[in-house]
């Protein structure tokens, strides 16, 4: 055959495939395509993230223990105390109130928390509630600023904050603030401690019901300890007087023994 009619022929088939739709030229023997091994897909590579970091909830109690076991002087304590920020009722109040009076007193009055005055003034115990600590305190030789140390008081609050409205501390607030409390109770060293109203009671032992507790003797952080009213409830019920000036002769004769 003519090679010139070969080319002719050949190129009539590749167009005839053509119009049937053929885009690629295949070898002369068939390709089982299904009998070839699959190329392996390769995943691109992933860059190693560390695993997220859990978070851990702040222990306010344990944050508070610490900057108080850490604070050398009642200043420190101070100064430990206002920088706490753990405690929502800070969020509210106007200052800081830790104490008045003598530090180094043979009594040591601890009682609830700041009112509106106090929260003003930045002391405790001095507003109408105060004024009536001062008149019971001076009816059995005793005071915040007396000229003979013996018969000088030193007085503080279990919470420095005013809360809002005046309400009562909840039990975690208080747990918050006890061991700047029990670093405070440590430095200043009394002889005698005052609880006066249910907050302190219940901060430092564990009790409420102080119409059941007042006028008992009891032991705090190894110290003889005496429950009493609050100023405030005096000013609300005149009635309890009676049993808060027994309580003061109580502590009377126990400074004088």
């Amino acid at each position: 055959m003519d090679s010139q009619d070969t080319y002719w022929q050949d190129r009539a088939a590749l167009e005839w495939q053509v119009e049937l739709g053929v885009t690629d030229a295949i070898l002369d023997a068939p390709v089982d395509r299904y009998a070839l091994d699959p190329v392996p897909v390769r995943a691109a590579p992933v860059a190693d993230v560390p695993p997220p970091a859990i978070a851990r909830e702040l222990d306010p109690v344990a944050i508070a223990r610490a900057a108080a076991a850490a604070a050398p002087d009642l200043p420190a304590v101070a100064a430990a105390m206002a920088a706490f920020e753990h405690c929502e009722i800070k969020r509210g109040a106007r200052n800081a109130v830790f104490a008045d009076g003598q530090p180094g007193a043979r009594v040591m009055i601890v009682g609830e928390a700041p009112g509106r005055e106090e929260d003003r003034a930045g002391k405790p115990f001095v507003g109408q509630a105060g004024q009536m600590l001062d008149r019971m305190l001076a009816a059995i030789d005793l005071g915040r600023a007396h000229e003979n140390t013996d018969r000088a008081v030193y007085i503080t609050n279990v919470m420095p904050w005013r809360p809002p409205s005046n309400r009562t501390p909840d039990a975690d607030e208080i747990a918050m603030m006890l061991p700047f409390l029990e670093r405070h109770i440590a430095l200043a060293d009394p002889q005698i401690i005052v609880l006066m109203g249910n907050t302190p009671c219940q901060a430092l032992l564990g009790q409420t019901g102080i119409t059941a507790l007042r006028g008992t003797w009891t032991e705090v952080l190894g110290k003889p300890c005496l429950p009493m009213f609050h100023p405030a409830y005096l000013l609300r019920n005149p009635a309890a007087k009676r049993e808060a000036w027994a309580d003061l002769l109580t502590l009377n004769a126990r400074l004088k023994t």
